[in-house]
C-alpha cells in the first residue's frame, strides 16, 4: 500500500484507521473521504475529499487526482440503522461497493472491503460458528454483506482485482462513538458507567455475541493487506474474532473497576431479534493460518483501557 483511500472515512472504524495509517504510511499518502466534511481531526489534518460512493464518478475522481492503488472501502449503512431504512442500506452498501470495484478494475487498485458477522443467520450453527457454513441473515445489512462477499470473489475470479476482507464482530472503541449497530451496548454501557454508574441495557440477559477491541480491528485490516497474496485460499470472507461475551460478563468486568456499577435491562425487541440471529462464537483457524491474524485484546485488557481512556477523556476519575 503506498497510496490509499479511505471511504466512510468519518465512521467509527473510519474515523480511527485514517489517523493511524498516516502514521505509518504518511499523511499525504492516506486520503479520508466521506459524503460530508465537517470539523474533525481526520479531515483537518490531512488529505480529504467529499466523495459519496453511490456517485461512480466522485470515487473515479479522487482515485485519478491522488493515484490511488489502495481503496479501504468502509462506507457503508449498519444492522440496526439499515432495517430503519432497507432501501439506503441496498444503495449505500451494494451500489457503492459495484462502484467502487468498477473503479478498481478500471485503475487497477487494491480494495479491502471488511464484512460482518452479520452475514450469519439464525440457521447458522452458534458456537465456533464455521467461515464457510450456511448463511441465511434476516437483515438488509447482513444480506448486503452476503453479496458483498460473493461480488469482491466475482471481481477478483474475473478481472484479477485484488479483493480482500474480514468479517468484523462488534467493535469496541474509545475514540468514536458506533453508529446504529447492533452492539453499540458494549460501547455505550463504558460511558455510562462512567457518567452514571449505571447503565440500562437494550440486550437481553446472555445474548453472546463476538467482539473485538478497535486496536486489533486497525491492525486486521493492515495485516491482511499486507499479507502474501500467495498464501490468501480465502480472500473476501475471513472470521476473526478477539472475544465473546454477553452483557453479564461486560458487566462484571466493569463492576472490578467501579463497584457502584449497575445495570439494569429494557430489551429493544427489534435489535434483540437481530442479535439473536448472529452467532455465539466464531472460528478464526483460517485468519490466524493464513495470515497470522492473533489479537491482542480480551475482555479484561479491553475494559480497563477503555476505562483509562474515557476517563481521560471524559475528564472523570474512576479510581
Amino acid at each position: 500500500m503506498k497510496k490509499i483511500l479511505v471511504t466512510g472515512a468519518l465512521g467509527q472504524i473510519g474515523s480511527e484507521i485514517v489517523m493511524s495509517m498516516r502514521k505509518t504510511y504518511g499523511e499525504d499518502n492516506v486520503i479520508a473521504s466521506s459524503r460530508s466534511k465537517g470539523k474533525n481531526d481526520v479531515a483537518e489534518t490531512g488529505i480529504f475529499e467529499i466523495v459519496d460512493v453511490t456517485k461512480a464518478q466522485q470515487v473515479a475522481d479522487a482515485v485519478k487526482k491522488h493515484k490511488i492503488d489502495t481503496i479501504i472501502h468502509l462506507a457503508a449503512i449498519l444492522s440496526a440503522t439499515g432495517e430503519n431504512n432497507p432501501a439506503a442500506a441496498w444503495d449505500v452498501n451494494m451500489n457503492g461497493l459495484y462502484n467502487v470495484l468498477e473503479v478498481a478494475r478500471e485503475s487497477q487498485c487494491a480494495v479491502c472491503t471488511p464484512s460482518s458477522i452479520a452475514v450469519f443467520g439464525p440457521s447458522t450453527p452458534k458456537d465456533n460458528t464455521p467461515q464457510n457454513t450456511l448463511m441465511r441473515p434476516t437483515t438488509m445489512y447482513g444480506v448486503t454483506k452476503v453479496a458483498g462477499e460473493l461480488l469482491c470473489d466475482y471481481y477478483f475470479q474475473k478481472y484479477n482485482v485484488d479483493t480482500r476482507g474480514m468479517r468484523f464482530p462488534g467493535l469496541i472503541s474509545n475514540v468514536a462513538l458506533p453508529g446504529g449497530g447492533t452492539t453499540d451496548y458494549a460501547v455505550h454501557i463504558y460511558y455510562e458507567a462512567l457518567k452514571n454508574k449505571k447503565y440500562t441495557c437494550f440486550l437481553e440477559k446472555g445474548t453472546y455475541m463476538d467482539m473485538m477491541y478497535m486496536p486489533d480491528a486497525l491492525d486486521a485490516i493492515v495485516q491482511l493487506m499486507e499479507a502474501d497474496p500467495s498464501k490468501l485460499v480465502d480472500r473476501n470472507a475471513f472470521n476473526i474474532t478477539a472475544m465473546s461475551f454477553d452483557p453479564e460478563e461486560i458487566s462484571a468486568e466493569i463492576k472490578k473497576h467501579i463497584p457502584a456499577f449497575e445495570m439494569d435491562y429494557d430489551v429493544n425487541t427489534n435489535i434483540q431479534k437481530i442479535a439473536d440471529s448472529w452467532p455465539n462464537s466464531l472460528d478464526d483457524t483460517e485468519a490466524r493460518k493464513q495470515w497470522g491474524w492473533n489479537p491482542k485484546y480480551d475482555l479484561a485488557a479491553m475494559t480497563k483501557d477503555m476505562l483509562d481512556k474515557l476517563s481521560l477523556k471524559l475528564n472523570i476519575q474512576y479510581k
